[in-house]
């Protein structure tokens, strides 16, 4: 169902784009660079997010964490990650499925700007074994995103972010 509200959201907003379906898992970033022929960084993950009493999605390329206090500084408030049964709730996805397209629930979606680095990113798309290519403009443009600047430098160890490396 929710690689469907997936494949639905790009017929409508963007047919050019098309939705893979790959044998090998994708759930998780190590997993998804190995099935798209990517390097992990360009895996765009999709963090379900808790801040004060709302929640909210960031999307950051695949070897960032979030850095509390950009976070907190940006989002308004301490970051706390959703369980997994929240997630799917709230998204229609399940986690390793998550991403910003075809929503079970409106969300505020925001792009950490490391996702710049690449003209093209690989988010999921709604299941463990699908995703979609496309450029990390046109994905923030599609979504209502806003972009932000909260993650750490990821060739640069810093303070502990908040989720892991492969959420």
């Amino acid at each position: 169902m929710s690689l469907d509200s997936v494949r639905a959201f790009f017929a409508a907003h963007a047919p050019d784009i098309p939705v893979m379906v790959t044998e090998q898992s994708s759930a998780t970033v190590l997993l998804a660079a190995a099935a798209h022929g990517v390097e992990p960084g360009q895996i765009a993950k999709t963090l379900s997010l808790r801040i004060g009493d709302e929640v909210v999605l960031v999307v950051a390329r695949g070897d960032a964490r979030l850095d509390n206090r950009k976070a907190r500084a940006a989002l308004g408030g301490k970051p706390r990650m959703l369980g997994q049964e929240e997630v799917e709730a709230l998204t229609g996805h399940p986690v390793g499925g998550v991403c910003p397209f075809g929503l079970a629930t409106a969300l505020k979606i925001y792009c950490d700007v490391s996702l710049k680095a690449f003209d093209e990113v690989v988010p999921a798309a709604g299941s463990t074994h699908s995703a979609v290519r496309i450029a990390p403009e046109r994905m923030a443009a599609l979504t209502g995103a806003e972009w932000v600047d909260v993650c750490q430098d990821p060739a640069a160890p810093g303070e502990a972010g908040v989720g892991p490396a492969e959420a």
